[in-house]
């Protein structure tokens, strides 16, 4: 929605919310804020968050996170590891970045990485704005997509294991790199996610499985309160409100 990235959550830009819970993270060599927007890059910059611009033509995140990567005033190698967390996470959690960091620090084969949360409340498992995630044995993604999936002729459960993408991914950027360059792919533009682009390529994401917690995505106005709500009683809040 309109504004979205600095609608106010208990008196702080959402964006501020990511940024200061994505420094908890201890792993960094560089964190930056990626946009096209000027009104966010003078917000960062007022606070003092770094910021890249990119261009205003992406319709993915990835896209826009390996344009700032490509524009970084640093050398780069095929085997650096890029994480995009998205701006509209204002729940998520150190250790959710690590999720997806340490698989690829631990096996160099891997190409990247997507943090799925487990589902196990129905009404997630229905909504067209939470994106599920359709994994092989091997962890493996073979399909996301908003429909409710995987279907089950028994009705949902939390012993279904659904999972969902949480905005937070990772890369080597030898892969991010072709990612970028590849076009857009009908089942990417039809679900409006950025991995099924991955699906008509040589390569393959994997999953970093995480367990349910309560924090929300903001999709809609509506969620603004939903994570107001959560946030009083979040250990994370209390180390930078």
């Amino acid at each position: 929605f309109p504004g979205k990235p600095l609608h106010l959550i208990h008196g702080k830009p959402m964006l501020e919310h990511v940024f200061e819970r994505a420094k908890l993270y201890e792993g960094w060599n560089r964190l930056v804020i990626a946009t096209c927007d000027q009104e966010i890059e003078q917000f960062s910059k007022k606070n003092g968050f770094p910021v890249v611009m990119t261009g205003s033509h992406h319709t993915r995140a990835l896209d826009r996170v390996a344009e700032a990567f490509d524009n970084l005033d640093v050398a780069t190698s095929d085997h650096d590891i890029v994480v995009c967390v998205q701006g509209d996470e204002p729940m998520m959690r150190p250790d959710m970045i690590d999720s997806v960091v340490a698989p690829l620090l631990d096996d160099t084969s891997i190409p990247g990485m997507i943090l799925a949360m487990h589902i196990t409340n129905e009404s997630i498992w229905r909504n067209p704005d939470t994106v599920k995630i359709i994994h092989n044995a091997e962890g493996e993604v073979l399909y996301t997509s908003r429909a409710p999936l995987p279907y089950t002729k028994t009705g949902f459960s939390p012993e279904l294991m659904a999972r969902r993408i949480y905005g937070i991914f990772s890369f080597r950027w030898k892969y991010l790199k072709a990612f970028t360059k590849h076009p857009e792919t009908r089942l990417e533009q039809l679900e409006a996610c950025d991995s099924n682009r991955i699906l008509d390529m040589s390569f393959c994401q994997r999953i970093a499985p995480y367990p349910y917690v309560p924090s929300f995505s903001v999709d809609s106005p509506s969620d603004i309160k939903l994570v107001e709500e959560h946030l009083l009683t979040d250990e994370y809040w209390q180390m930078y409100k």
